[in-house]
């Protein structure tokens, strides 16, 4: 049995979206496929590198990737997890093969006011749900290792 496939989809592939296939990565790698995509890639987020850098992460070489793309090559996932506020998720192409489409609606870090400092505290507060909201994934919906092997 080959392992789910998860898209983390957003705007630009350069935060959230990014943060999300890290952690799942981390915590969830061994059950999952995953990668990420945005609906008008663009460049990585330094906020959200350097945040992803504390908990000892390095996304910073990761490209940023267009959805479009990865649907005109035909590929299938059986999550889409879109991370992304409800209107922008809505632009999202429908993937060939079975899937269930997620909403989960964090905070653009692009957006985000301040100083430096600020900017950083807000980015690792939207990091912080992302991260828990993986690991409720994981428990949720992961599947043992070994039954892959059958």
């Amino acid at each position: 049995m080959m392992k789910p496939r998860v898209l983390f989809l957003c705007i630009h592939n350069s935060a959230r979206s990014q943060m999300a296939e890290a952690y799942l990565k981390q915590f969830g790698g061994n059950m999952f496929d995953v990668e990420s995509a945005g609906l008008e890639p663009g460049v990585l987020n330094p906020l959200a590198v350097d945040v992803m850098a504390e908990e000892g992460i390095d996304i910073s070489k990761n490209p940023t990737k267009d959805v479009f793309g990865l649907h005109e090559q035909g590929k299938s996932f059986n999550y889409v997890i879109t991370v992304c506020d409800a209107k922008n998720s809505e632009r999202c192409p429908v993937f060939p093969g079975m899937h269930s489409k997620l909403a989960w609606d964090f905070e653009d870090p692009s957006g985000l006011g301040g100083t430096q400092e600020e900017k950083l505290a807000k980015t690792r507060a939207i990091r912080d749900i992302i991260k828990s909201s993986v690991i409720a994934f994981v428990d949720k919906y992961g599947i043992e290792e070994d039954k892959y092997n059958d």
